[in-house]
């Protein structure tokens, strides 16, 4: 067992990947079936436990004693693997259930993908397997592998075999998983077990998480998903687990088709993607945006320690993909330090002198295998560099041996000393030897195939080592809002006009009763109101159009900004009332918001949609009429905790004007995060809340707090609390 400790759900995965007897249910002795080549993996692949075929037809199959049915098996099965008919499958997973057969791995297919009765098929299946406490793999699945050499299973159709390693990869397709094994040896990616979920009726990513968070024999978690359903127990399990070992998702789906008709900002910029995004980034998961980056994480993060900085040392023997890799680091927020006097003078001691010595590090395209040799041994020696990456571009075919020996010579020379820390990795570009592998006394070195892959590599490593070593983030309670007063307006408003946006009155009433920061206003029903307002509140003053039907206010010139006398006042009042007479849309206008002129600070937009399947999802970024044409916005899924609002402040590109610009003070970001820490609390307690924008909310000076200028919140009764 490699597990140090138990619970519920790597008790009932062990079977899989330790069983001590396997039935190959549906063996044949035909070659071209499933079920032979089944058997034949297990058997090739060396599984050291007992194998059984089971087929009424055969008395042997490939040299095994074969029995007609589990019954007949004389001895306890650990794990069934199953390749019959679709239509026979319940018959056989009822004789597990009476053989107590703790575990099957289904191949068959011809269930829920295929809809209809396959999906009722495959509801019957998984209420049976529920029924008798059986855990199922499947339907629909390429099978699974445990390479640990005490166990050696593969349980797939395909007879490769990849190199035994620390990473688990668990998969949604099997061919994408399959893609992957086959890859394996060419990357040299060790591998510790692979599953083809299929269908993941029973068995699911999740449980296999927590499997793998256990398991001794895994240091590195691969996923790859074509759905998400659960996202709240994602983000539960994968940020714990996260905490011990970094996870790489390879997700399928991506989108870039907005919500045209969304009512908000924070509605037309979200998409589900979005929403996987900021879960993602959430619970600490490596998203990789292709099968080459996803397999560069894999080989990166599994065989290499992470780098303790930023500093990034680039050894090559040709300017150009040197220049390109230099380039990267500088797009992955990472340095290309110039080496130091002692570094440059050590390499001009043995490197000609038409050498570039300052870093990136040419050694021109003939060095010889010593002079790549003390190259790398200096590098990897020097103060000023935290990582290394080596980019050979082959000159002469010939050169490709020494080159390499040097590199290895050179590794294992720096490993002895400083360098013994330090992560290396291999851009090899050599047409006709591009599958070279670089192993160093038993460690694997990433090796590449283009010089931009590196860089993002070193980057997300560092990034996840950040969210790693950050404390666990609380999610604040909010003792002092009014949570009654505010669900009385949401369910007042739902009885009276059903599903709609709520009006001005009982937007600002409900914000007060979230204790969020509102700017003085009030609304106008006549042009006398509006001037008698604006006169208490004092000059200069907004008058805005107060509706809930209508919703961008200033494309029909519901705004009028710095009136500075009551003659002005009265004229905006008439303009926005004609307007609206004119377009036929004046039982719309619920009269006028005056509010005091806002002035200083930054303009910034909080706001939250909620996703059918995520929830809540909050949404930060600078303010006014520009946010959807700059789109430099933040997302997370609520709730949030006081981590993840600090980030999505920080991670905006204008950020750099809240923390004050060419002068200007730096803006209350303390006040800002509240804001969103309130909204999401908001979020999470009234699920009647679909929509809700703060755009403008004026970011004012530190220690001033922020002030909501215009807000709107859309209620619904088809969303449930997530």
């Amino acid at each position: 067992m490699s597990s140090s400790t138990t619970d519920p759900t790597t008790d009932s995965l062990t079977p899989f990947f330790h069983p001590r007897a396997i039935a190959v249910i549906g063996a044949s002795r035909e070659p071209s079936h499933i079920g032979h080549r089944l058997l034949e993996s297990i058997q090739n692949g060396g599984f050291t436990g007992t194998i059984i075929p089971v087929n009424p037809q055969a008395t042997q199959i490939a040299g095994l004693p074969a029995f007609p049915s589990l019954k007949a098996i004389p001895g306890p099965v650990d794990l069934a693997v199953i390749a019959v008919p679709p239509q026979l499958v319940l018959a056989v997973i009822d004789d597990c259930a009476a053989k107590q057969v703790p575990a099957v791995i289904l191949i068959t297919a011809g269930f829920a993908e295929t809809g209809g009765a396959g999906t009722s098929l495959e509801r019957q299946l998984l209420e049976k397997v529920r029924q008798h406490g059986i855990r199922l793999i499947g339907p629909n699945c390429f099978g699974l592998m445990n390479l640990d050499p005490a166990v050696r299973l593969n349980a797939t159709y395909t007879p490769v075999i990849p190199p035994t390693g620390r990473v688990a990869i668990a998969s949604e397709s099997g061919g994408l998983g399959l893609a992957v094994v086959t890859a394996a040896h060419r990357l040299n990616l060790g591998l510790s077990s692979f599953v083809s979920i299929g269908n993941h009726a029973d068995v699911s990513v999740l449980d296999l998480l927590e499997y793998w968070e256990r398991d001794q024999a895994t240091d590195v978690i691969l996923l790859y998903l074509e759905t998400l359903a659960a996202p709240q127990r994602f983000r539960q399990i994968a940020g714990r687990v996260g905490k011990k070992k970094p996870i790489v998702v390879l997700k399928a789906g991506r989108t870039a088709a907005g919500q045209s008709a969304a009512g908000s900002h924070t509605a037309a910029l979200a998409t589900n993607e979005t929403a996987v995004d900021a879960l993602f980034t959430q619970c600490g998961v490596i998203r990789a945006n292709s099968l080459e980056e996803f397999l560069a994480f894999a080989t990166g993060l599994s065989a290499q320690p992470i780098p303790s900085g930023r500093r990034v040392g680039i050894l090559t023997n040709s300017g150009g993909p040197g220049v390109l890799c230099a380039d990267s680091c500088a797009g992955e927020g990472l340095t290309v330090p110039t080496l130091s006097k002692q570094t440059q003078s050590l390499l001009a001691s043995f490197l000609p002198p038409t050498a570039a010595l300052r870093n990136p590090v040419d050694l021109i395209g003939f060095a010889t295998e010593d002079q790549h040799a003390r190259a790398v041994e200096t590098m990897l020696n020097a103060d000023e560099i935290d990582a290394l990456i080596i980019v050979h571009v082959s000159v002469r075919a010939k050169d490709n041996d020494p080159v390499a020996a040097g590199i290895v010579r050179g590794i294992r020379a720096g490993r002895q000393t400083i360098g013994k820390k330090k992560p290396v990795y291999i851009c090899w570009m050599a047409e006709g030897d591009l599958d070279r592998t670089f192993t160093v006394d038993g460690e694997p070195i990433p090796t590449y195939r283009h010089p931009e892959l590196p860089s993002r590599v070193i980057n997300r490593a560092l990034r996840y080592d950040a969210w790693r070593k950050q404390p666990i983030g609380k999610f604040p309670g909010y003792p002092d809002a009014e949570m009654t007063a505010a669900k009385t307006i949401c369910a007042k408003a739902l009885k009276e006009r059903g599903p709609g946006w709520l009006t001005t009155d009982e937007t600002y009433a409900l914000l007060a009763a979230m204790k969020l920061p509102l700017l003085q206003g009030h609304i106008a029903r006549t042009a006398e109101e509006a001037v008698k307002i604006a006169r208490e509140i004092g000059f200069p003053v907004a008058v805005k159009l107060a509706s809930h039907q209508i919703l961008h206010k200033t494309e029909i010139g519901g705004v009028h900004l710095h009136l500075a006398d009551e003659l002005a006042v009265r004229e905006a009042f008439e303009s926005i009332r004609s307007r609206l007479a004119q377009d036929q849309k004046l039982a719309a206008m619920e009269g006028v918001l005056v509010q005091p002129m806002a002035s200083g600070g930054v303009e910034v937009m909080a706001g939250m949609t909620r996703d059918p399947l995520f929830g809540p999802l909050l949404a930060f970024a600078l303010g006014g009429i520009y946010v959807e044409i700059l789109g430099d916005v933040q997302f997370r899924v609520a709730p949030l905790t006081e981590h993840d609002a600090a980030e999505m402040v920080q991670g905006i590109k204008g950020y750099r004007l809240l923390q004050g610009y060419r002068g200007q003070p730096a803006a209350d970001i303390r006040a800002i995060e509240e804001v969103l820490l309130r909204i999401s609390h908001l979020s999470k307690e009234i699920p009647e809340i679909s929509e809700l924008d703060l755009n403008p909310l004026f970011a004012l000076p530190q220690g001033q707090g922020c002030r909501i200028v215009d807000a709107r919140i859309r209620v619904t009764r088809s969303f449930l609390n997530l």
